[in-house]
């Protein structure tokens, strides 16, 4: 287990790397396996490292993927690559230590599969890469086919996770949702993960899914998800909050100051 400022912030199982303890992560990875043929490899970019958890489940169950993480804590990675060895075989992995949204502008057009977003500083995901600019570039960075899924931490009202779908589903044509019941209803914070692809989303096979796992969850939809959404505007590089903490990183983003 990674411990960032004593919060739990990765799990890695070095004995068995398919085994996803976070309820998040495995979430996403029933995403990945539902999405593309089984053990089939993939292409896929990580924004944001952390214990390369989900790296490790791709190599594990798809051996031959290629895949790029964008993680700009060197230190981290060293330690991580110390303490939690990456696998030898199986698939390449290669960490570039830059701002997330700056390696996912840069990628070559439609040449990944899967673009997986799970960027913090701190709590809290920086204002950059909550944009639809930024969705804009993941939607360029994806093949045909490929899905991009973002883990969007939030609590009551859920303002937060009701503008990401708004913000997402301005570019891709196809969205879901995925979280607790206790989470949607407003009861605590917690994550919620969302997907987007321009093509026909698992949303059936992934709501069974996700309905037996040991923290069951929903999965939210179409007219479902266009009422949890309702009334909720897209975040852009320059219409964003204007109150808080998120102001003061729209500013830094647009300052050219903050950099993740």
């Amino acid at each position: 287990m990674l411990f960032l400022d004593g919060v739990p912030q990765s799990q890695v199982d070095t004995d068995d790397p398919s085994c996803l303890e976070f309820e998040y992560v495995r979430r996403i990875g029933h995403v990945i396996d539902l999405a593309f043929p089984p053990a089939s490899p993939v292409r896929a970019l990580h924004l944001g490292g952390g214990a390369l958890t989900l790296p490790r489940y791709v190599v594990a169950t798809r051996p031959g993927s290629s895949q790029v993480v964008a993680e700009t804590d060197a230190a981290l990675t060293s330690l991580v690559r110390r303490m939690l060895p990456l696998p030898a075989t199986g698939g390449r992995i290669r960490v570039r230590a830059q701002d997330a949204r700056q390696v996912l502008e840069s990628v070559r057009p439609h040449g990944h599969d899967l673009v997986i977003s799970d960027v913090y500083a701190g709590a809290r995901t920086p204002f950059h890469v909550t944009t639809a600019e930024c969705a804009q570039a993941a939607h360029r960075a994806l093949r045909d086919g490929g899905l991009y899924a973002v883990n969007v931490a939030d609590g009551p009202p859920l303002a937060h996770a009701r503008s990401q779908v708004a913000t997402l589903a301005s570019v891709f044509a196809q969205v879901l949702l995925i979280a607790e019941p206790g989470v949607l209803r407003g009861r605590r914070t917690g994550n919620l993960v969302l997907v987007a692809g321009d093509g026909p989303l698992p949303a059936q096979d992934l709501a069974r899914r996700v309905a037996a796992d040991p923290f069951p969850a929903r999965v939210l939809a179409g007219i479902e998800l266009a009422r949890f959404a309702s009334g909720a505007a897209p975040v852009t590089d320059v219409v964003g909050p204007v109150t808080g903490a998120g102001a003061a990183e729209k500013t830094d983003w647009l300052n050219g100051r903050f950099r993740y």
